[in-house]
């Protein structure tokens, strides 16, 4: 899908795209293990909070209505009015209550109420003004408590009588039952104020479940910063890699341009370093196999060419002189012994013959040896053979097999050829040797002829090139060529090359 966009792209979609996996399995494994624990741990706390909440409520309800109830008593026993006694009271005994004393948070309440749970006096007004109303299940003489919600939130409320010892019993001065003249009333949110009515117990948040979500929000800005720094880490990390892939690519896109010559500096010992080494080696066989194709396409047109020299001077030269030869014969015939022109037409006749000759031995210089489908001694005996079938003269041969890598056999070949030629062609050599033997790795071959030899010393433009020639192929090769001759004494020309070990 991105292989268009290159693999710098690639990489780098790579590091944001695993990066943002891994962002999301942990906000995963959160959602599914932590939130739900977190939600159960956060309802065993808020349980324990309304618990304790409730609890302190209730006992702040008890303990103020009990004084509010001793402060009624005094008024009472004073004498003071009947009908205006929770007035009195609220007058007097609001200001000793537990709000009384402190200033009450803003999510609290506390009120004084008539039996008909009409509110006297409030605390906080905002919360519960005078004149208000408490609930149907608030609105009771005897103690209650229990929890409401206001916008949103839990509150827990409770609520205590306050008494009064009743008339008949004050007038005859025993204990008697106690009539009840209003209630007080408590609400407490679920707040800070927790923290004082239930030491100990930390304060529940609002929407404590809705916060255990918002772990998830740190992931969330954690992804949302992934992409540039992920795309940042991908350009930085894969600089040098691109870079290396780049000049890489330049140097195979040289080499298949043509530029065989091309080589990249091996940068390291990782994969893309062994690359870069096997395009250099790649190059460099390449580059050998196109010299050995060249050099092999010279060949085949030198070849060629021999082949063609040779059919022309067969189908044209030879057969001229073999007309001359025919001419000169029977010219020589015809004339009488003691004629001048007769001893003429005999030096033509002798001349001809012996240009035939060496024209013979040139077009068995000329030939092709099929090397490479027989083998070393097979094209050795087939050159020795046409040797001795066109030219007429005996080569003595000696030829065991070698072990000879295929250029080694291909010198040999050529160094024995050259031998016999110059034996055949200029020493007028009736008679040759050829041997040829392997002795502890080391191949030898002769040739010896019984020609009118040389001076290796003054060879000059007769033997000089060929000479040169076949001291170069042996020396390629690690060998020595050794030429010995003299004039009337024939020739020997023996060499020496490493066998091919194994």
């Amino acid at each position: 899908m991105f292989s268009k966009f290159g693999i710098r792209f690639q990489m780098t979609a790579s590091y944001v795209i695993v990066s943002a996996l891994a962002v999301l399995i942990v906000e995963a494994v959160l959602l599914i293990f932590v939130a739900p624990r977190m939600r159960a741990a956060m309802h065993v706390i808020e349980y324990a909070q309304n618990a304790s909440a409730q609890t302190k409520v209730v006992k702040v309800a008890a303990e103020d209505a009990a004084m509010l109830s001793e402060v009624a008593r005094r008024i009472s026993a004073e004498g003071g009015p009947p009908s205006g006694l929770l007035a009195e009271v609220a007058a007097q005994g609001a200001k000793s209550t537990r709000f009384g004393q402190v200033s009450p948070p803003p999510d609290a309440v506390e009120a004084i109420t008539s039996l008909d749970s009409v509110v006297v006096f409030s605390s906080n007004q905002s919360r519960l003004p005078v004149g208000s109303r408490l609930t149907p299940e608030a609105a009771a003489p005897s103690p209650r408590s229990g929890t409401l919600e206001r916008d949103g939130r839990p509150f827990s409320w409770a609520t205590g009588p306050v008494t009064v010892t009743g008339a008949s019993a004050k007038n005859s001065g025993t204990p008697g039952p106690q009539e009840v003249i209003g209630t007080v009333y408590v609400e407490v949110g679920h707040g800070s104020i927790e923290v004082d009515l239930a030491p100990g117990i930390p304060p529940l948040p609002t929407g404590a479940f809705s916060q255990s979500q918002g772990l998830l929000l740190p992931g969330l800005i954690i992804l949302v910063l992934l992409i540039p720094l992920g795309v940042l880490f991908g350009l930085l990390t894969t600089r040098r890699l691109i870079g290396r892939v780049r000049r890489l690519v330049e140097r195979t896109s040289a080499v298949a341009d043509g530029d065989l010559r091309s080589r990249i500096e091996v940068s390291g010992d990782d994969e893309v370093g062994r690359l870069e080494d096997g395009v250099n080696r790649m190059a460099e066989r390449l580059e050998a196999a196109v010299e050995a194709e060249r050099v092999a396409a010279g060949i085949a047109a030198r070849r060629i060419e021999r082949n063609r020299i040779a059919r022309e001077l067969h189908d044209s030269i030879s057969q001229d002189l073999f007309s001359i030869n025919l001419l000169a014969g029977g010219l020589r015939r015809a004339l009488p012994e003691g004629s001048t022109l007769h001893h003429q037409a005999e030096s033509m006749e002798k001349t001809v013959d012996r240009t035939m000759h060496e024209m013979r031995a040139m077009l068995l210089e000329l030939r092709p040896v099929a090397l490479e489908d027989a083998g070393l001694v097979p094209a050795l005996e087939e050159m020795c053979g046409a040797y001795e079938t066109r030219l007429d003269i005996r080569i003595s041969r000696s030829i065991a097999a070698v072990t000879l890598s295929p250029e080694a056999e291909h010198a040999v070949l050529r160094v024995v050829q050259e031998a016999l030629s110059n034996a055949t062609r200029h020493g007028g050599a009736r008679r040759i040797e050829l041997s040829l033997a392997e002795l502890e790795g080391v191949v030898m071959a002769a040739v010896e002829d019984d020609g009118t030899g040389f001076d290796p010393a003054h060879a000059g433009a007769k033997h000089g090139m060929g000479l040169i020639l076949m001291r170069e192929r042996v020396t390629e090769l690690g060998g020595t060529l050794e030429i010995r001759s003299a004039p009337g004494e024939g020739t020997s020309v023996r060499l020496r090359i490493p066998g091919r070990t194994s």
